[in-house]
């Protein structure tokens, strides 16, 4: 059997009624888990499809999505999971890149224009509610095959499939469970879709562990009220989600530890946490523990964590990734030093975690894993700062970084800048390009603070901009601010820079 449906079994035997999954009123046990995971197998096997050929999983946050994740596991399958939020022409995009032998469809589209085989929604149910749950274990999933694959959003181009093992995914929920306290009493706040691998924080340390995974789906998080009561009547303890999903939820009145008193722990991964949301937070929940981490979905979910204090607070004004796990190596790209005598440079990371490199795709695999002295190390495009003690401070993106007028500015900088600022709730800062590719301007998005948006705009503009030069270069300063009611979200939660560069260079 697979190492981690292993353990996940184990908790299922351990605690057979335990609540795995709650959305709302539904609630279900680890023992349906296990059970329905192996009519799941039982059905996939008896398919005779090639031996650790990648199935799609289509569908949303419903727990027979898990049931059907552990069932490719268990039958000897790597599962690609795509929402049914998603564009239609998403699945045919990842289709012509994974050539996958089958989807597995919890959804009503009777259609999604591939040849690749379909097994419907009905199908499924009539297998979770037979009694066929006899598999073959010496087929599951091994230690070195892909466990899952997440393939990026592919807004530019075409997607790329990261491919992660079982090994990879282990060592990510070992160093999870014991660096966050996963335990059979815990409450884990289940937000991201399963396409994100945000989501598989909270899914596999969750129930290696035996904690409940509490669902605020989309259907939930596109419903204002819907959302704010099902935040305000929750009983997770634990928070995972992106800070730009927090920032929408402090618009709730009582979204505080007065009214929200089981809620003592936030994870925030995906995105920059700034300042200000964490000002914010301790402010509302003085009392919670506050985790900052960072990682690409090519290192399996996170590798870096740092709690964040008020002390954190008072000491940076750029909050820290955090450290490193201790099984990584990593070094600095064309690093150079800085007048702390800090590093800066683009982050190379080898370890447990890296992943085998993109499916059906070696010229990009090629591009973005490099061996350097007998290890792989990713290339996480991701500019960072490194303190003396190995405290890491991001910096940027490397393809979020432009030049105009001979100076190199990063765009995420300016944001941190402007978020600094009193009057700044958010921002998202996008280059404006002239006809000849060349940037000519540099314009700063900003949602402001409630209590300054009743002010004059003229007026805000001459503050904001006279405060930036208190703390930056000129050639740093936004040329236009531009003053928004809300920023785009991607489905990810991420504020989504690339939709907003597009519609000021369209």
């Amino acid at each position: 059997m697979n190492k981690l449906v292993e353990r996940i079994t184990k908790t299922a035997i351990t605690n057979p009624h335990g609540i795995c999954y709650q959305n709302g009123s539904e609630k279900r046990t680890y023992q349906e888990l296990i059970e329905e995971s192996d009519r799941i197998a039982n059905l996939l096997q008896e398919k005779f499809l090639p031996k650790k050929s990648p199935i799609i999983i289509y569908g949303g946050q419903q727990f027979e999505m898990l049931v059907m994740f552990l069932g490719a596991i268990k039958a000897g399958h790597p599962y690609i999971p795509v929402d049914d939020a998603s564009d239609p022409s998403r699945i045919i995009q990842i289709n012509s890149v994974a050539h996958p032998v089958l989807v597995l469809n919890w959804s009503e589209v009777d259609n999604f224009h591939i040849d690749t085989p379909i097994i419907t929604k009905a199908e499924i149910e009539n297998a979770l509610n037979s009694e066929d749950d006899i598999y073959d274990s010496a087929l599951s999933i091994g230690d070195d095959d892909n466990f899952y694959i997440i393939f990026t959003s592919g807004t530019t181009g075409t997607p790329k499939g990261v491919q992660i093992t079982t090994h990879n995914l282990l060592d990510f929920v070992d160093w999870a469970c014991a660096e966050f306290d996963y335990d059979n009493n815990r409450k884990i706040m289940l937000q991201a879709p399963f396409s994100f691998d945000l989501s598989v924080f909270s899914i596999y340390p969750g129930l290696v562990s035996g904690s409940t995974l509490d669902v605020v789906d989309k259907d939930t998080t596109k419903n204002f009220g819907k959302l704010e009561k099902a935040i305000l009547d929750s009983n997770f303890d634990t928070w995972i989600s992106t800070p730009s999903f927090f920032e929408m939820c402090l618009l709730f009145r009582n979204f505080d530890h007065e009214h929200v008193q089981n809620l003592h722990k936030f994870i925030f991964c995906g995105e920059e946490l700034t300042h200000a949301t964490a000002q914010k937070l301790l402010k509302r929940f003085p009392k919670a523990k506050l985790y900052n981490t960072y990682g690409p979905t090519e290192n399996t979910v996170a590798i870096t964590s740092v709690q964040i204090t008020p002390e954190t607070l008072v000491k940076y004004d750029r909050l820290p990734i955090g450290y490193l796990k201790g099984n990584m190596h990593h070094f600095l790209d064309n690093a150079v030093n800085d007048a702390n005598g800090y590093q800066t440079g683009e982050l190379m990371v080898s370890g447990p975690d890296v992943s085998k490199g993109y499916l059906n795709n070696p010229q990009q695999t090629k591009r973005a894993f490099e061996e350097i002295d007998d290890r792989i190390y990713y290339h996480t495009g991701d500019m960072v700062n490194e303190s003396q003690d190995g405290m890491l401070f991001y910096k940027g993106r490397t393809d979020f970084q432009i030049k105009m007028h001979g100076y190199r500015i990063e765009l995420e900088e300016i944001d941190s800048l402007l978020g600094n600022l009193a009057q700044v709730k958010q921002s998202c800062t996008v280059p404006l390009y002239n006809n000849k590719k060349q940037v000519s301007k540099i314009i700063a998005n900003i949602v402001l603070e409630n209590q300054f948006k009743e002010l004059d705009q003229r007026e805000l503009n001459i503050q904001i901009k006279d405060e930036l030069r208190k703390t930056t270069m000129e050639y740093m300063i936004p040329n236009v601010l531009q003053f928004v009611e809300d920023l785009p979200i991607s489905s990810n939660g991420k504020i989504d820079r690339k939709a907003l560069m597009g519609e000021v260079n369209a």
